[in-house]
This record gives structure tokens, C-alpha cells and sequence, in this order.
């Protein structure tokens, strides 16, 4: 059996998984993929900054919501199907009771002023996380590649962002050019 270089993080068991996507989950309402980007690049090591970019493009070309195409990716590249199991239970368990209780709670309470106000708050909060973990995963692009990055990170924003194009049409649309840039820019 390979033993894995040193300073190289052992693969996480089914149950590391399942709580470090436990706590992913429990860390944003409205959207966690700032907590996974922290979690499983900044903490826990278990993905690289381009590694993680890489994974992420890869679940969003995927049908369904990203972070959880993110869970069954990398739960199953670490620990398998059971891995995958638990990094998806791990994600959905505990905020699916959360939003019930909530939706409960919405439902007596929801005509309240200072509640409104409170999820707008919230609103704004979740926004400025998503932008800065945009703006942390194209620094390494922009870094690595600046002159094949860059103008497909622009294009991508001004499509989705500024035209309101669908997300679909944008990567079929720039996914050719963008893995030509990338093969002719290899080292």
C-alpha cells in the first residue's frame, strides 16, 4: 500500500465527511457554498484552491443545485458511495427540519414587521458572501492563467449577470473557447 506524501491530508471516513458538511450546512442560510470554498480548502485541506474551482465548475454544469452536486462529488472521491451518502445527509439533514420549523414559524409570524426587515438583512448578507467567494476563486485563475482566464470570468459575469442570460446558454456558448484557451495555455 502507497503511503501519501507528507503534508498530504489522509482521506476523510464517511462520518468526517458527513460533519464537515453538517457544519457547512448550519453556517449559511440562503447559500453556503462561501462556508464549503472555507471548509474543504482552508480548514480542512482536503481540496487545493484549484482543485475546488475545478470540482465546483464541474457540479455546475451538473443539473441541480451546486452545493450538493459539490457534496456527492466529493464525499464519493474520498470515501466512495458511502461517502457520498453522508456528505449529502451530512448537507440536507439537519437544514431540511430547519427550513420546516421555519416555514412553521413564517406561517404564524410572517405578517410581523421586524421579521420581514430581519430576512432582508439576511438577503444582503448572503450577497456580499457569495461576491467575495467569487472574487477568491477567480484570484487563482486570474493568477495562474491571466490572459485565458480573465476575459471568460468577464464574458460569463456579463452574460448571466448584465444580459440575465441563462446559465446553460453561457457555458455551452463559452465552454469550447474556454477549454481551447486552456489547451493552447498548458504548460
Amino acid at each position: 500500500m502507497d503511503e501519501a506524501p507528507p503534508g498530504t491530508p489522509r482521506a476523510p471516513a464517511p462520518a468526517a465527511l458527513f460533519l464537515a458538511f453538517l457544519a457547512i450546512a448550519m453556517q449559511g442560510f440562503g447559500g453556503v457554498l462561501p462556508f464549503a470554498r472555507r471548509t474543504l480548502v482552508e480548514r480542512r485541506g482536503w481540496l487545493d484552491a484549484e482543485d475546488f474551482i475545478e470540482t465546483l465548475a464541474l457540479c455546475q454544469s451538473l443539473p441541480g443545485p451546486n452545493i450538493v452536486n459539490l457534496s456527492v462529488v466529493v464525499g464519493s472521491r474520498f470515501a466512495g458511495v458511502k461517502g457520498a451518502l453522508a456528505a449529502l445527509a451530512g448537507l440536507v439533514g439537519a437544514p431540511v427540519a430547519l427550513v420546516i420549523a421555519l416555514g412553521a414559524l413564517y406561517g404564524r409570524y410572517g405578517e410581523t414587521g421586524r421579521l420581514h426587515g430581519a430576512i432582508v438583512g439576511l438577503g444582503a448578507a448572503a450577497a456580499g458572501l457569495v461576491a467575495a467567494t467569487g472574487a477568491k476563486m477567480a484570484l487563482p485563475l486570474i493568477r495562474r492563467r491571466p490572459v485565458s482566464a480573465a476575459p471568460f470570468i468577464a464574458l460569463a459575469f456579463a452574460g448571466v449577470a448584465l444580459a440575465r442570460l441563462p446559465l446553460a446558454w453561457v457555458l455551452v456558448a463559452l465552454a469550447p473557447f474556454s477549454v481551447a484557451a486552456a489547451w493552447r495555455a498548458r504548460p
